[in-house]
């Protein structure tokens, strides 16, 4: 399912928080100016999951794919790094502790010492992890593990671009 627009050369590139699809869609959508219903028909997502993903709603994978693939925007580019991410682990483990109210101030905080020392002592240079928001529930069927299999490929291929570019 190849989209009628084309994304300018900038776009193709870049990466995106999932949270950028709603905006991404409705701006696209308008400038060419189609209507929520029309872009349903054109692209085979119900309209009321439009309607959801302009609103800040993450579709499901399947729906997500025909999003994408009309945007002319790669998959993966809506896939963060691991490091990207903007909470580091020990600092909300510290932040749950601190509003435990079995606990006292001093109590939480040389808990998320200890935490804050093992977890740098086990944390080693890897590869980069990516994480993925998938929502599973019955939607997960075997054209959309279809669809995640083909999301993979394209990452692998991009990731050994990359390397060899950078070889």
């Amino acid at each position: 399912m190849v989209g009628t627009t084309h994304p300018k050369r900038d776009d193709v590139d870049q990466r995106y928080r999932i949270e950028d699809l709603g905006p991404l869609l409705r701006r696209r959508r308008r400038e060419l100016r189609r209507s929520l219903r029309d872009l349903a028909d054109e692209i085979d997502v119900s309209f009321n999951t439009l309607s959801r993903v302009e609103r800040g709603h993450v579709p499901d994978l399947r729906n997500f794919r025909k999003i994408v693939d009309w945007l002319g925007l790669p998959s993966d580019a809506f896939l963060v790094a691991e490091e990207e991410r903007s909470v580091d682990t020990p600092q909300l483990i510290a932040r749950h502790l601190r509003s435990d109210p079995l606990l006292r101030p001093e109590e939480a905080e040389r808990i998320a010492a200890a935490v804050e020392e093992m977890y740098r002592s086990l944390v080693t240079e890897r590869a980069p992890v990516l994480a993925v928001h998938l929502r599973s529930a019955k939607s997960f069927t075997p054209a959309a593990a279809a669809a995640f299999a083909d999301v993979l490929s394209e990452m692998r291929t991009r990731l050994e671009r990359e390397e060899q570019d950078g070889a």
